[in-house]
């Protein structure tokens, strides 16, 4: 489903940090400078809006987030023989300490009144991500201003998943009562992560594996977030009005629940990516062997399945290996130790418009990217050469296996 990014933002601001702005932030300097033009979002007298603070890196683990204000205001506002002169004085935070010279600066604000400040390292996936987003070509150390209420930009499955990386959540509109449907299939709880896939698949039949593969891991992904989130809010809502533990107050029975909710949405797209995938598969007629043993580690997929791999009078070149990973990043080296017997390793991911520096070390390493065409667009024209669809790694398979049963 296509939306356009004002239903999230009224526009953004961005410009690369410079050393001198990075030297002074560690002298406690607080301020940016904004040009006049920018009175066009954030009015024109001095406003104080709340701005979630992000530190946005390729790794989860170092992703810094916090909150605090940020003030816009003319700071010759009193000087009657002055132009005007606007500034962003932002508060005290745990984000903007770790800029560094070049890093992208973005000050987005939402359709809530409120910002989000990011800062990203240069040339990072998550700076290509964000610059394809906001639909950015160009970007220096003077501030540039997009609005959207003006400039129109769509959004897909790409945007989405990029935009839910701010912590945003994105609502689709449905018409039909999902709720009430999963409610009297999977009664009081949440059905196999398998099960759940394929409810998810059979509430589309307009969609068609065989017809276009591409499509349809898209668009059955994109179904299951939905149903996902509407159960789990279903569900979260009725726990809020029991309580926790027999007084409605214990506070350990409510950290364990939050603890389920949190693992639950960590592994479950990573199920239904591999569910949604094998169902393909089995479409296609493919052999295969799911997570099996080769020589250390268990790849997502080996074709034409591990018995042949096993066997050392099996040609190479006819073995695929395919890892599986809803988000790259760094975290595609993972499969560089797995299947020795297969040089060139297939990675499928629904990661979009990663970096030119990763895409080139993967070219490096002899990883192939596989990614569902839709996603094609939010990667370099350049980049886009090296990507292979969905179709086109069923049809490589294809032909494998009809030399091998030939």
């Amino acid at each position: 489903m296509t939306e356009n990014l004002i239903k999230y933002f009224e526009g953004i601001v961005t410009k690369r940090l410079s050393e001198v702005e990075v030297k002074s932030e560690k002298s406690n300097q607080h301020e940016f400078n904004g040009p006049v033009s920018f009175r066009e979002l954030f009015g024109t007298e001095k406003k104080v809006f709340n701005s979630k603070f992000i530190y946005l890196t390729d790794d989860p683990d170092k992703i810094i987030e916090d909150s605090g204000t940020l003030t816009w205001y003319d700071a010759r506002k009193n000087v009657s023989h002055r132009s005007s002169e606007y500034r962003f004085y932002y508060s005290r935070n745990r984000v903007t300490p770790l800029a560094e010279a070049n890093d992208l600066l973005i000050v987005a604000k939402t359709k809530k009144d409120e910002l989000i400040t990011i800062i990203t390292p240069y040339n990072s996936t998550a700076e290509q991500q964000l610059l394809w987003l906001f639909g950015i070509d160009q970007i220096a150390t003077k501030f540039k201003m997009v609005n959207f209420n003006t400039e129109k930009v769509e959004i897909g499955y790409a945007g989405k998943y990029i935009i839910e990386s701010l912590g945003i959540v994105t609502e689709e509109p449905v018409k039909e009562d999902y709720l009430q449907l999963m409610l009297a299939t999977f009664g009081g709880s949440f059905p196999t992560t398998s099960r759940f896939s394929e409810f998810a698949r059979d509430t589309l039949n307009d969609v068609s594996a065989r017809e276009d593969p591409d499509r349809a891991i898209i668009a059955w992904m994109e179904r299951e977030e939905l149903l996902f989130k509407m159960l789990e809010k279903h569900f979260i809502e009725n726990k809020l009005k029991q309580g926790f533990g027999k007084d409605g107050l214990d506070v350990e029975d409510f950290i364990k629940f939050s603890l389920s909710i949190h693992q639950r949405r960590k592994s479950r797209a990573g199920w239904a990516f591999d569910n949604h995938l094998e169902t393909i598969l089995k479409e296609y007629g493919i052999i295969y062997s799911r997570q099996p043993k080769t020589e250390r580690n268990k790849p997502d997929y080996i074709f034409p399945g591990i018995d042949y791999y096993k066997d050392e009078n099996f040609p190479n070149d006819l073995l695929t290996m395919l890892g599986l990973k809803t988000t790259a990043k760094d975290r595609w080296r993972q499969i560089l130790a797995e299947a020795d017997r297969i040089s060139l390793k297939h990675l499928f991911t629904l990661e979009p418009a990663i970096s030119k520096n990763q895409t080139d070390e993967m070219q490096k390493q002899r990883v192939q990217l596989v990614i569902p065409k839709e996603i094609h667009q939010s990667f370099m024209p350049a980049q886009q050469a090296q990507l292979i669809t969905l179709s086109d790694f069923l049809k490589m398979l294809t032909e494998k296996q009809r030399i091998i049963l030939n």
